[in-house]
């Protein structure tokens, strides 16, 4: 006990989370285990399925691992249309993502600069922001599909608007925050209003402009399965669902952790990003 008190947060905290996640997983297999040894009656589901006692049910982790084995020992495996590997899927994923984030970026950061800048701009613009900001992403899914006629270029649309409300809002909150003596010694210098926004305000505005970005690319993450559900064809929500449809539940839970590795993956580069531009008045 004394030797791991002496140990740094982040070394306890690691050895938390190990432990936390061995008591669930042992949890996990334990239960499945016992409810696999039960009367030999087939429940509804699987009589409706037409499988057995230890098929229809959740699998057990051990199993999960052993998906995991197979799909990431081949990722990109390319069979067919409806037989690709986690690695492709993951790929397709990812450039859609990052199609439409990026897009939203070009636009929503310098609209957000023009409307932190200028009382007049935001003013003028705040009704149509507030009125298409709560839409959810995916009822533009149909106006899409039916104005685009592609489904690669709607799933990259849908993502596009689920971007630039968290990266125009903090963008124009973070240039609207800027030190006022900053901007006045800007012009004291006499530096034009690019200069300015370049020199003075974007750096004193990242931070802020940062957190834009990671919420916005949390959000594209979480849009894209549920948009490739509904659009089908390649893609981890694509994967997810296809799966499912297979029954095959394994796949299915692997699919999920790998959603949200993937995720962190992102969450934690931005944080990163945030970190290096952060800076102490």
């Amino acid at each position: 006990m004394t030797a791991v008190s002496g140990l740094s947060l982040r070394a306890r905290a690691f050895i938390l989370s190990v432990l936390i996640l061995a008591v669930a997983l042992g949890i996990w297999e334990l239960s499945i285990a016992s409810s696999a040894g039960g009367d030999g009656k087939l429940t509804e589901y699987e009589l409706l399925t037409g499988g057995g006692a230890p098929k229809a049910g959740v699998p057990p982790p051990s199993e999960v691992l052993v998906k995991a084995w197979e799909q990431l020992s081949d990722p990109f495996y390319d069979a067919g249309p409806n037989d690709k590997g986690i690695g492709v899927q993951l790929g397709y994923s990812l450039y859609r993502v990052l199609s439409g984030y990026l897009l939203a970026a070009a636009i929503a950061i310098p609209l957000g600069f023009l409307i932190g800048m200028s009382p007049l701009m935001y003013r003028a613009l705040d009704p149509f922001i507030q009125i298409l900001k709560p839409i959810s992403p995916l009822a533009w899914m149909p106006l899409a599909l039916f104005v685009i006629q592609d489904s690669e270029a709607s799933a990259i649309f849908v993502i596009f608007i689920c971007s630039i409300w968290p990266m125009l809002i903090n963008t124009a909150f973070g240039v609207a925050g800027v030190r006022k003596d900053w901007v006045n010694v800007a012009r004291t210098h006499e530096l034009g209003p690019f200069k300015t926004a370049f020199l003075v305000i974007l750096p004193a505005a990242a931070p802020t402009i940062l957190t834009g970005m990671r919420i916005s690319i949390g959000i594209a993450w979480l849009v894209i399965v549920a948009a490739e559900m509904l659009v089908g064809g390649t893609g981890i929500g694509y994967f997810v669902w296809n799966e499912w449809n297979n029954l095959d539940l394994t796949s299915v839970i692997f699919s999920i952790l790998m959603i949200g590795l993937v995720g962190m993956a992102l969450d934690a580069a931005f944080a990163h990003a945030q970190k290096a531009v952060a800076f102490n008045e």
